[in-house]
């Protein structure tokens, strides 16, 4: 999980909350909310990601938009 741009925004983010947590819990508990929610998104980032590339694979046809096995369209190619 290497860092990226949007990374910041995420910081910002999860500092925003932790601030806004303040006056309601102890500073304690802010940070281990806004700890806790920062990794829980860039785990449900990293699976997500992970999902994505295993339905894409090799990629995706331009024509019909299915996913491409073995250099090839099984939709657009087995027609020919």
């Amino acid at each position: 999980m290497g860092f990226e741009k949007r990374e910041i925004l995420l910081i910002l983010g999860v500092l925003f909350l932790m601030v806004g947590l303040l006056p309601f819990l102890a500073p304690v508990y802010a940070v281990a909310i806004a700890v806790s929610a920062y990794f829980g998104m860039r785990l449900f980032v990293k699976k997500r990601k992970q999902q994505i590339q295993k339905d894409v694979g090799e990629g995706i046809c331009a024509v019909c938009g299915s996913r491409i096995i073995q250099n090839a369209c099984p939709n657009c190619d087995g027609t020919q």
